[in-house]
């Protein structure tokens, strides 16, 4: 007799592979950003409810602010890409290793910290309390994204 839930588990495993091999590690990236854009809105919403505070208004300015996000992470990308083609075909311009993606996952990766911090704040105004270190830690990880992102584009001083 076979398992029902070993054959549910070898087609979820070929799924992730199937998907893994289209999208690579970014594009899991960008569905975890999805998933919890989607949380947090959701979240959000039932925090503003439980307050008395949810107006469909609100809600609309909630799916505009991610709509904001969705389009500077396709700048994102779309600088990765330029930058890609401009590395591959100018001519003089070599890099030591085979440039993909940076831009992109760096934005992605400051936006899922900002929906994890976003998510926290919700569930304090639910009555949850919160470690002190969670909030230190994605205070960190947004700095450390910062500083990145800082590194391959540094600003530049008033006089040059």
């Amino acid at each position: 007799m076979q398992n029902h839930f070993t054959d549910l588990r070898v087609w979820i495993a070929a799924a992730v592979a199937a998907l893994t091999a289209v999208w690579g590690w970014f594009g899991w990236l960008v569905v975890a950003w999805a998933c919890l854009m989607l949380a947090d809105w959701l979240v959000g919403s039932a925090a503003a409810a439980r307050r008395g505070e949810w107006s469909s208004k609100k809600l609309r300015e909630g799916a505009w602010h991610k709509g904001g996000m969705i389009v500077i992470v396709c700048v994102a990308c779309a600088a990765d890409w330029l930058l890609g083609a401009m590395l591959k075909n100018l001519p003089g311009v070599t890099l030591p290793f085979e440039y993909t993606v940076l831009v992109g996952p760096l934005v992605v990766m400051w936006y899922i910290i900002g929906e994890l911090g976003s998510l926290a704040e919700h569930g304090v105004s639910m009555g949850a309390p919160v470690p002190a270190w969670l909030v230190r830690f994605l205070r960190a990880g947004k700095k450390a994204v910062d500083a990145a992102g800082d590194k391959i584009s540094p600003e530049e001083d008033e006089n040059g």
